[in-house]
């Protein structure tokens, strides 16, 4: 019976680990809005795009950093949430991805990139930073130390664009 409880429950760890959850702008904004003095690092990338995958390790290291401070990272998939069970929750699992994981639940996924931000043009990755009162764009793939530096300058207010 021990080792049952054991197994469920290292299942279950590994089920909450993997769980993606649909999201929409709207709901993003609040989150971000109800933020206080939290900086959200939020990425955008798909299961299929080559550049994406390869910088997703940064970001799980910048979480990891950043774990006890007000700083988030919010992983938002660009993948069709048709693809949900098929593609990115897999991936997920396989990555073993432990940033919050959502993928975007809009019908117009074009109206939402507009809105995300006027001047992204749809490529990915690409990555917000934002605050209850500044918003950063970058439609750009990081390396692990321009990530670093970026996010540290944000938080500390050294950050000239």
């Amino acid at each position: 019976m021990k080792y049952v409880s054991i197994l469920l429950l290292v299942c279950a760890i590994n089920f909450a680990n993997a769980q993606v959850k649909l999201l929409t702008l709207s709901e993003l904004d609040n989150r971000v809005a109800k933020g206080k003095d939290t900086t959200y690092v939020i990425n955008f990338w798909a299961t299929w795009c080559a550049p994406c995958v390869a910088e997703l390790p940064s970001f799980e290291k910048l979480k990891k950093e950043y774990f006890k401070t007000p700083v988030k990272v919010i992983l938002v998939s660009m993948d069709f949430k048709s693809k949900l069970k098929s593609d990115v929750i897999p991936f997920v699992k396989k990555h073993k991805l432990k940033s919050e994981v959502y993928i975007i639940n809009e019908k117009d996924q074009q109206a939402f990139i507009e809105k995300v931000d006027k001047k992204w043009s749809g490529a990915i990755p690409a990555t917000l930073i934002a605050t209850r009162t500044r918003r950063l764009f970058f439609e750009r793939e990081f390396t692990k130390n321009e990530l670093e530096d970026l996010v540290k300058n944000i938080v500390h207010g050294d950050y000239k664009p």
